[in-house]
C-alpha cells in the first residue's frame, strides 16, 4: 500500500481545561474519501481545524506527504496551504461580501502563483466558474446576489482552484436543500476523480457519508471510538455508540430487529475524565469501563473500535 497523505498521531486540542480533540490516530490516502461523523460537540469542527492548523494543538503530529505542519516554520506552512483547503458549512457567511466572486476565487492565484498574469488568471476564473456549473460572466458579482447551493459551488470554485491534495468539507451539503445537496456531492466526486485529492467529510447525514466515503470515522466527546471501511461500518457496527447511531437513522418502513436508539442521558466530568466517556449511556458497560478508558484497537483488518466489549460486540449482543 503506498504511503498516507495524511498521518495524524496523538492529536489533543485544548480550551482551558476541556479537552476537545483526545489522543487522535488516523491515516488518509491520495484519492481516499474519509467520513467523520459523530453527535454536535464531538469535536469534528475542531478536529478538522487543528489539522489545518486554523487553530493550535496541545500535542501531536499532523504530517501531510512527510512535513509536520506543527512544528514546521511560518514560511514551510505557509507554502503547505496550497495543498490544504476546506469548505465551510455556511456558504454565503465563507465568502467575503465587499469581494467580487472573481476575486475570491483568484485570491488563492494571487497569493501561491503570482507569476501568472491577470489576462491567465482570469482564464484559470472562468474555467473553474464554468467547471462547477456556473457561467464566466458570473465573476463581476457579489455573494449576495447568488442562491446558497450557487454559494458553495463558488466556495468549492475557490478551493479547488489550486488543486489542493487534501479538501476538508465541515458539513458542506448540510445547510442546502435535499435536491441541491446531491449536485454538490456529485461536483464533490468529479473533482477528486479529476484531481486526485482526498477528502475529510464532515457530516451528520449518515446517508451521504455512506455514499462518499471510502472509510468512516466516529468520534465521541473528542475521541475516535471506531474506524472501519463504510462497508463494513453500515453493515455491522461494533462499538455500541456507533450502533446508536445507526438505530438514531429513521427507516421507513422500520427495520425489523434493529437496535433500539440509546437514551439521552447527562455526562459527568467524572465520565471524560476516568473509564470509558460513554459508559452512562452504554448498555452493555461493565465495572472495568468505569475506571480504564479503552484504547482504540485493531480487532480485525482495517477495523479499529475503542470499547471493552469489542471482541462481543462483533457480533450481536443480547
Amino acid at each position: 500500500m503506498n504511503a498516507p497523505l495524511l498521518q495524524v498521531r496523538n492529536l489533543r486540542v485544548e480550551f482551558g481545561q476541556q479537552l476537545a480533540v483526545r489522543d487522535v490516530n488516523f491515516d488518509l490516502f491520495a484519492g481516499e474519501t474519509v467520513g467523520l461523523v459523530g453527535e454536535s460537540g464531538a469535536g469534528k469542527s475542531t478536529l478538522a481545524r487543528a489539522l489545518l492548523r486554523l487553530l493550535q494543538p496541545a500535542q501531536g503530529s499532523v504530517e501531510l506527504a512527510g512535513v509536520d505542519l506543527l512544528k514546521c516554520p511560518p514560511a514551510v506552512m505557509r507554502a503547505q496551504r496550497r495543498h490544504l483547503q476546506i469548505i465551510f458549512q455556511d456558504p454565503l457567511a465563507s465568502l467575503n461580501p465587499r469581494m467580487t466572486v472573481g476575486d475570491a476565487i483568484a485570491e488563492p492565484l494571487l497569493i501561491f502563483e503570482p507569476e501568472l498574469t491577470a489576462a491567465a488568471r482570469r482564464g484559470k476564473v472562468a474555467a473553474m466558474l464554468e467547471r462547477v456549473s456556473l457561467t464566466a460572466d458570473m465573476a463581476s458579482r457579489y455573494p449576495h446576489e447568488f442562491s446558497g447551493g450557487q454559494c458553495q459551488r463558488i466556495g468549492i470554485a475557490r478551493a479547488a482552484v489550486l488543486r489542493p491534495n487534501l479538501l476538508v468539507c465541515d458539513e458542506a451539503v448540510s445547510s442546502l436543500d435535499v435536491s441541491i445537496q446531491g449536485q454538490i456531492i456529485n461536483l464533490l466526486l468529479d473533482l477528486q476523480q479529476e484531481m486526485g485529492m482526498a477528502i475529510l467529510f464532515i457530516s451528520h447525514n449518515l446517508a451521504v457519508v455512506r455514499h462518499l466515503s471510502h472509510r468512516v470515522l466516529v468520534m465521541y466527546l473528542g475521541k475516535l471510538v471506531e474506524v472501519a471501511s463504510s462497508e463494513a461500518l453500515f453493515a455491522a457496527p461494533v462499538h455500541p455508540y456507533t450502533r446508536a447511531l445507526l438505530a438514531a437513522v429513521p427507516r421507513i418502513p422500520p427495520v425489523e430487529g434493529a437496535p433500539a436508539p440509546l437514551a439521552e442521558t447527562s455526562l459527568s466530568a467524572d465520565s471524560i475524565a476516568h473509564g470509558c466517556a460513554f459508559r452512562d449511556r452504554c448498555p452493555y458497560a461493565l465495572p472495568l469501563c468505569a475506571s480504564t478508558d479503552p484504547p482504540l484497537s485493531e480487532i480485525a483488518a482495517g477495523r479499529w473500535v475503542a470499547c471493552h466489549r469489542s471482541h462481543e460486540t462483533l457480533n450481536p449482543l443480547s
